[in-house]
């Protein structure tokens, strides 16, 4: 199996000391390919670990199950390095018999940095959604949403080692309670990892429930989260402008710049109350 971590000699250099050589930490990165009855779907780049959840978390996203049901197994199976080994680097999915299984031949390559690659239209995500966000009228203090970064800071244990990882986190809004953590090499590989954690445990719909990310708001990211039918996101940088266009078209309550003392609404602020923050 890949691992989370790996261990390399390097040479630091500091201004006005002498260079050291020590080892250090780095973030996992390998290869997973996706493959669905068989038959390969995509290749995406990521920090091992998780990886059904990945894998599953990625199917939702891109409007292919929705549902626990929607799915018979998910297992290891050919991959083997230069000495024979598995490699653990390719996860073959088998869909349930009421699931329309992607189109033949279609292959997504992506990378760690790019979630949802060529896909750019506000109308493809709004035809593939299977939730309605704006039905969902949960209210959640302002204070409560300002302290999730440090809470989801406080869980990233890779990161602690690397300083190389994104995270998400999924927050049930009712009690406040951080249900899961997950981190990756990709941020929307995090983010999958978090909604295939939810679809086992068949969550979705996610009403009521915020997933808070380490990094920026881009679009790919609000797409995750409505196809998963989360109603808000919060990021603790910016989103871009396709990311709140989207959002606001979607229902989405868009939250960036969250860090500690501030943030900005991008859209549907409503659900945020109590926002004279003492």
């Amino acid at each position: 199996m890949g691992r989370v971590t790996a261990r390399r000699r390097v040479v630091r250099i500091r201004r006005g000391t002498e260079p050291t050589t020590r080892a250090d930490t780095l973030a996992g990165e390998e290869p997973l390919e996706i493959r669905i009855g068989g038959q390969p779907f995509t290749v995406t780049m990521r920090t091992p670990g998780n990886d059904v959840e990945l894998a599953t978390g990625f199917l939702v996203s891109e409007g292919i199950i929705a549902r626990a049901d929607d799915l018979v197994t998910a297992r290891y199976c050919a991959g083997t390095d230069a000495s024979g080994a598995n490699t653990y680097n390719v996860l073959d999915v088998a869909l349930a018999a009421h699931v329309t299984p992607p189109a033949p031949n279609r292959s997504l390559p992506s990378s760690s940095a790019c979630g949802v690659c060529g896909k750019d239209s506000i109308d493809d995500v709004a035809v593939r959604s299977r939730f309605d966000l704006r039905t969902d009228d949960f209210r959640v203090a302002a204070t409560t949403v300002l302290a999730l970064p440090d809470r989801l800071r406080q869980g990233q244990k890779t990161f602690d080692k690397t300083g190389g990882l994104h995270a998400a986190g999924l927050i049930d809004a009712a009690t406040g309670e951080m249900l899961v953590i997950r981190e990756d090499i990709g941020r929307h590989n995090a983010v999958d990892k978090v909604i295939g954690w939810a679809l086992a445990r068949d969550l979705l719909p996610l009403r009521a429930h915020i997933l808070q990310v380490s990094g920026r708001a881009g679009f790919e990211l609000v797409q995750k989260a409505v196809m998963a039918g989360v109603p808000m996101l919060s990021a603790v940088s910016a989103p871009s402008s396709l990311a709140a266009d989207l959002a606001d078209e979607q229902g989405l309550t868009l939250a960036g710049f969250v860090r500690g003392e501030s943030m900005v609404l991008y859209t549907h602020p409503e659900r945020v109350t109590d926002t004279t923050v003492d």
